[in-house]
């Protein structure tokens, strides 16, 4: 493999709304930075919402400026399709960090975004950026404002036909690539590697993975966002558009035997969203919100939610103990009803779970003869919270946004701007 050594100031782990918001920061003052992204596109999990909640901005509208300047700054390397796979601290404070560039089998700089390649491939697999919903090629870009706009191979599920290589009107199909290995000396690290969404297959009794009409918060935000797969709000069985539309909330918070038992804070509150953006484009469908607190604790959240209300949600205070399917594929929820104090069943045609957000813990196992210590629910540790909000327990790491522990975009910006502030003066102290 081909080794390539390269110096940077800083090495960002991970191009979401925070990697992007510390290195454009640190970018500005002049600082050169690389930041690096295991997925083929930049702008995480926000590029792919519906609307941010209280303001019911477009949230594409928000990112995609960002990711476009991110992607053009001069003093920015970006590399997509690339994971960290060791670093150690050198005795001189420099960080020797080992990189591992996955191939798309795609030349980069003749892709022109064409996506004739997608036309004539024969092989379709499930789309992981629809989170399922719908099907993909072999050959494909991720989605229609995924930056950099280029294709990759599924080499996984590829024929090896040839057909893409035969259409593409670029030549730029290149099955002989290899995976790259990448050498760099950094003098600081950001890790802003985000979080990850709980699993509902692991709470059987909701019937995830089992029922097809019962499905997660994100694949409803895709059915909600301006590049969503249908052109209406369907359910997953037979296409037909729901009548009754229930949300589950803490779906993986707050609950001890699934190993998550704090808030994640956002879960009310995108619920909330989605259910006025539910009541705007079904108005006639009924949305029942089961809930066992509502946490509405930000500027601006306790009167969305009261909005929500008066536009017609139903909001329920109890705790849904089991989800049964129907013959016509409805479902029923049994739940006990806090106001009354019985136990209740009700019908519903389209049952949404409210995932939580878990810690994503892995990129410590890449520090190699440091410790990146973890707090026990497995975010990465922030030793001096009060001070120094974005410092870790190894010197020259710092954290930013969901990495340190579960919050909503405006705060994961904060965050990364204290990251870039912190960063900056480690820096300066260096030199």
């Amino acid at each position: 493999m081909e080794i390539k050594r390269t110096d940077y100031d800083v090495l960002i782990i991970g191009a979401g709304i925070a990697g992007e918001e510390s290195a454009l920061k640190l970018a500005d003052m002049g600082f050169r930075i690389l930041l690096i992204e295991k997925e083929p596109s930049i702008g995480g999990k926000m590029i792919l919402l519906s609307k941010v909640f209280p303001t019911l901005d477009c949230a594409a509208c928000i990112t995609t400026p960002k990711v476009s300047e991110t992607a053009r700054h001069p003093n920015i390397t970006l590399l997509t399709l690339t994971e960290v796979e060791s670093i150690i601290k050198e005795s001189s404070g420099l960080f020797s960090v080992i990189l591992k560039k996955h191939p798309r089998y795609i030349t980069e700089q003749d892709c022109t975004g064409c996506q004739e390649c997608e036309t004539v491939c024969p092989v379709v697999v499930k789309d992981q950026f629809q989170f399922d919903l719908v099907a993909r090629k072999a050959v494909y870009i991720p989605f229609n404002i995924a930056n950099p706009r280029i294709a990759l191979i599924d080499i996984e599920n590829c024929m090896l036909c040839g057909a893409c290589e035969q259409k593409c009107p670029s030549h730029a199909i290149d099955f002989t690539q290899q995976e790259e290995t990448i050498q760099i000396q950094v003098k600081s690290v950001i890790i802003a590697t985000g979080f990850k969404l709980f699993d509902p297959i692991h709470i059987e009794h909701y019937g995830y993975g089992k029922f097809k009409n019962v499905i997660t918060s994100m694949q409803m935000e895709r059915e909600l966002a301006p590049t969503r797969p249908f052109n209406n709000i369907l359910r997953p069985s037979d296409g037909k558009v729901p009548d009754k539309i229930a949300y589950i909330f803490c779906t993986g918070s707050r609950d001890h035997t699934v190993g998550n038992p704090i808030c994640s804070q956002v879960c009310c509150m995108y619920s909330t969203k989605q259910a006025q953006l539910l009541m705007g484009a079904l108005p006639l469908a009924d949305i029942s919100l089961y809930y066992i607190n509502i946490r509405a604790f930000g500027k601006g959240f306790n009167e969305f939610y009261m909005q929500a209300k008066d536009m017609g949600a139903n909001y329920v205070k109890g705790k849904v103990a089991s989800v049964s399917e129907k013959e016509n594929g409805n479902l029923v929820l049994r739940y006990e009803d806090i106001t009354s104090g019985k136990v209740s069943e009700s019908e519903h045609d389209l049952v949404v779970l409210s995932v939580g957000l878990l810690a994503n813990p892995e990129i410590t196992k890449v520090f190699k003869n440091v410790t990146l210590e973890t707090d026990p629910l497995n975010y990465i540790k922030q030793p001096d919270l009060l001070q120094s909000p974005a410092s870790t327990s190894v010197e020259g790491v710092f954290v930013a946004g969901t990495a340190t522990a579960p919050m909503d975009i405006p705060d994961t910006i904060m965050s990364a701007g204290a990251a870039a502030s912190e960063t900056s003066g480690y820096l300066k102290q260096l030199s």
